[in-house]
């Protein structure tokens, strides 16, 4: 198949949505087909390695500088695309270049296939007023998108009942983002120590993701703090960059806990992966995720996971069984508590999520994706009903 994927942010961005992308593009070829990524510019960017993306014109937004907005507007691109000779075009956003791959699908006849990736309405904190409006306006507008299409790809089934609660009519297949389950099993597990300088006696916190507000990370600090009124012999470590990290920063120092918080900053996929290896428990405090691609990442290296009960996470974690899901700040500290003075439970949910994590790796979820493109194009309807019915 030969395939077109629009999308509102891409490398050298860094984000859940970039890094599906990236896996889904990477398995697809090794599958055989051909991918053309449709992007917005970014300085500095370098795509000698990477010659199949095309890249529209951008300007980066004032309240979210890493960001870039991709202008559609590119005089070759309506003939770039004919000449592509494509079989569908997918795109991952139901704003700016998302809407130029629908067009271009429309115009050329293909079948349009749209992952929701994100829960759109938990990001008006970017808008500077009208927050409630932008709410309700975003959720319409990606709604509206969705019954466009052809197909909506959801990461998980959770996100499928809502979107069929804000009226999406049209076939729904959930598919999460797959893992390279081997990265994780593999990584080094004295990592953070080694590189920190971490006691062997201390117990070690993880969380990896973006640091931004939508993250929830200080309704963490505060778990965290009432974790240390119980014990010091714990550090937390916040793995990744963003926006927050200063005002982060300055919170950890307010409330007391500095001295035991460590921020990395960016790592490498070999760094996360000996993170994920040489820490005791992974902790997730977002109420925002699709899927909560970090949650799957920790469980195939054999993390126990204390999150919050939210959309990503209740697809993901099996309450009890390979971490704990909490309704409270209160509730979230002491499950983090049991973990840390229990090393066989932790062993033994550690166990039951790389199981988990197996059935998630990258391959899988690309022959399932593989196979709604193929059921869509073929217009047999009949097996992307079969598709849709299958658990995960």
């Amino acid at each position: 198949m030969r395939l077109g994927y629009f999308a509102d942010s891409y490398r050298p961005y860094v984000s859940g949505v970039v890094q599906s992308i990236d896996t889904f593009s990477r398995e697809l070829r090794r599958r055989g087909h051909f991918i053309e990524v449709f992007a917005p510019r970014y300085p500095k960017c370098n795509d000698s390695d990477d010659p199949e993306v095309y890249r529209y014109p951008s300007f980066h937004t004032p309240f979210y500088p890493e960001f870039y907005i991709g202008i559609p507007l590119s005089w070759g691109a309506k003939k770039f695309v004919s000449d592509l000779h494509l079989d569908l075009v997918h795109v991952h956003s139901p704003f700016s270049l998302g809407h130029v791959g629908a067009s271009m699908a429309r115009r050329l006849g293909l079948p349009l296939v749209f992952t929701y990736h994100t829960l759109y309405d938990q990001y008006v904190h970017y808008f500077p007023f009208a927050r409630r409006l932008a709410q309700k306006t975003v959720v319409s507008i990606a709604s509206q998108f969705c019954n466009r299409c052809d197909l909506v790809v959801t990461p998980t089934g959770v996100i499928e009942k809502l979107l069929r609660g804000y009226g999406v009519k049209v076939p729904i297949v959930s598919i999460p983002t797959g893992i390279d389950t081997g990265l994780f099993e593999e990584g080094d597990r004295h990592f953070l120590r080694n590189w920190l300088g971490i006691a062997p006696e201390e117990k070690i916190m993880l969380f990896v993701g973006r640091l931004s507000k939508e993250k929830n990370l200080d309704s963490l600090f505060r778990v965290f703090g009432r974790v240390l009124r119980d014990d010091r012999g714990v550090t937390l470590v916040l793995s990744g960059s963003g926006p927050e990290e200063e005002d982060l920063r300055q919170l950890a120092v307010e409330m007391g806990i500095a001295d035991k918080l460590v921020f990395t900053g960016r790592l490498s996929h070999e760094e996360v992966a000996g993170a994920y290896k040489s820490a005791d428990i992974f902790v997730f405090p977002s109420v925002t995720e699709t899927q909560g691609l970090v949650l799957a990442e920790a469980m195939a290296a054999g993390l126990a996971v204390v999150a919050l009960s939210a959309f990503g996470s209740v697809a993901i974690v099996n309450d009890g069984v390979t971490g704990y899901l909490c309704d409270s700040e209160e509730a979230f500290a002491e499950r983090i508590y049991e973990l840390l003075q229990d090393q066989a439970l932790r062993r033994r949910m550690g166990e039951a999520a790389i199981a988990r994590a197996q059935g998630l790796t990258a391959e899988k979820m690309a022959i399932r994706l593989e196979r709604a493109y193929q059921a869509l194009i073929a217009k047999d309807r009949e097996a992307l009903e079969q598709l849709a019915g299958e658990e995960i």
